[in-house]
């Protein structure tokens, strides 16, 4: 079974600027993103007796919110459980698309295989344009998981990337390889612009020949945003990359604390069985595969009207409580 989890929109009351503490990760927002939307829609959902709604007084119903079982703000859509439920409509922008500049950053985790890759980002990108109601985004970055940049191996000439020999890895093969698709999506017209985060000189040298293609941005973590290792800056100069900074953990979404999110503890949905065989609710392997983050920002006004997250997890050999 698949799980799609949805923060749905984290920018509250409309259009808003953000500003958030350089020292808070993106995943910190994701969760609590998530655990609120939880919560909300646990609130908002009323049972259903003998086909009949039934009329619950609101103290009460605030009071039993976290005792509904999950099928009540939850949809099972074929072998996909959509947390929560996906019967809301798409929110859509509320001014013109050409008003909007909109980034998109895939996450591939490390529990996830390389063979998915592929089908990873075709359902990210498909969940952002549903969200959206949008054919197009203007910017498309990939994290891929084991790479990640190492300003200090970068101001010493050395490889800013990764501990491995990308040119002899798998894991450079498969990134390799989902890069073709990433291509297709830009030569297609869905993302406008391309990038890769945490590429260090090393591994942007033995990556670009191999791409037809290159990647417009890369998206690199610096303890300060500000002192960028000068080889990085340079290298980025010659191949005409843009680099950009950012703040996210690269696994975003660990196996414990999705698992935390969904189980039967204090702060968990419910959604995942615990050790006590009478509570209901899902049981099996739980595997995060990737998240995305998408933004929408009004160009005239440099407002961020849409900020939110969707999150994707396997978990085999489930029984439903």
């Amino acid at each position: 079974m698949k799980l799609r989890l949805s923060t749905s929109n984290v920018i509250n009351g409309g259009t808003s600027i953000v500003r958030r503490p350089t020292s808070e990760k993106s995943n910190v927002e994701l969760v609590n993103g998530l655990r609120s939307n939880f919560a909300a829609s646990k609130e908002a959902s009323v049972p259903v007796e003998n086909g009949n709604v039934a009329h619950i007084a609101g103290e009460q119903n605030h009071t039993e919110s976290k005792d509904k079982p999950y099928t009540l703000w939850t949809t099972l859509d074929g072998n996909c459980l959509n947390i929560p439920s996906s019967n809301q409509e798409a929110t859509g922008l509320a001014e013109e698309r050409s008003d909007y500049d909109i980034t998109v950053k895939l996450f591939l985790l490390p529990n996830a295989s390389f063979a998915d890759w592929r089908r990873h980002l075709q359902d990210a990108v498909a969940v952002v344009l549903h969200q959206l109601t949008v054919v197009s985004i203007d910017l498309l970055i990939i994290s891929f998981p084991g790479v990640s940049f190492d300003a200090d191996s970068e101001e010493k000439g050395g490889c800013g990337s990764s501990k491995i020999q990308a040119t002899e890895s798998e894991l450079f093969d498969a990134i390799v390889d989902i890069w073709k698709m990433v291509e297709k999506l830009q030569v297609d017209g869905v993302a406008l612009k391309t990038g890769v985060a945490e590429f260090g000189c090393d591994m942007l040298k033995t990556f670009l020949p191999r791409t037809i293609h290159r990647p417009m941005v890369d998206q690199i973590n610096v303890r300060d945003a500000c002192v960028v290792p000068q080889p990085i800056m340079e290298l980025a100069k010659q191949e005409r990359i843009e680099l950009l900074t950012h703040n996210d953990c690269t696994n975003i979404l660990p196996q414990g604390t999705l698992r935390e999110l969904l189980g039967d503890g204090p702060d968990g949905a419910g959604i995942l069985a615990g050790s006590d065989s009478e509570l209901k609710g899902l049981v099996g392997d739980l595997s995060p595969e990737w998240v995305v983050k998408y933004t929408a920002v009004v160009r005239d006004r440099g407002v961020i009207e849409h900020k939110g997250y969707f999150a994707s997890a396997d978990l085999s050999q489930d029984t439903p409580g």
